[in-house]
């Protein structure tokens, strides 16, 4: 989209930009949104917490990317997980339900903006799908080679960071932390992995 389109869409759509601190709750399970958000700085987390306190981590949006864009689209659906600031973020706010009702005379910008909001939307489903995959394995070595494989396919190198702490890569493939630490230190000794942190790499 040109500048011009920018702005005009920040204006048709009411855009409204919002702070968090880490960990602040943006969306909370059971809200009704209108409006799907932009990170601006920061990232956020997709997670979904049940009555006893488990936590599933579905998903990191980093800066770039967009989060509830299928709630604010359906508008009256109550959301079914919670968005958490994983770390100090600036959001972008967009209300979209108005692109249901688009006439046949819309802007250039609405074309776009409705083609990126399906791109946005296959890569949801995409991603998704991954994580389906990374949890299916029933050992925790499996779920985790599984997960660590994906990311190495996606960036091309053996070398790279991924976007979750220890609890947040345990919570996303559905372990227990310390049963996730014993094994990547496992996977350490026998040479399939380097692991600091944050960061890895596969040895060959």
């Amino acid at each position: 989209m040109m500048p011009e389109e920018i702005d005009l869409a920040l204006k048709e759509l009411s855009s409204v930009e919002k702070t968090y601190k880490k960990d602040s709750i943006i969306l909370r399970a059971g809200d009704i949104t209108d409006s799907l958000g932009l990170v601006i700085s920061g990232s956020v987390t997709i997670e979904s917490n049940d009555a006893w306190g488990n936590r599933t981590i579905l998903s990191n949006v980093a800066k770039g990317g967009f989060f509830a864009e299928t709630y604010a689209l359906l508008e009256n659906e109550p959301l079914l997980v919670d968005v958490i600031a994983n770390e100090n973020c600036r959001i972008l706010f967009f209300k979209v339900g108005s692109l249901k009702n688009l006439k046949s005379n819309m802007n250039l910008w609405s074309f776009k903006l409705i083609s990126n909001l399906l791109m946005i939307s296959a890569n949801k489903n995409l991603h998704l799908s991954g994580r389906s995959f990374h949890t299916s394995p029933k050992t925790i070595r499996g779920r985790v080679m599984a997960y660590l494989n994906s990311v190495f396919l996606k960036k091309g190198c053996n070398e790279f960071d991924i976007p979750f702490d220890r609890q947040q890569l345990a919570d996303y493939l559905n372990l227990e932390r310390s049963a996730l630490s014993k094994e990547l230190g496992k996977m350490k000794k026998d040479g399939l992995i380097e692991v600091r942190k944050n960061h890895f790499k596969l040895m060959s």
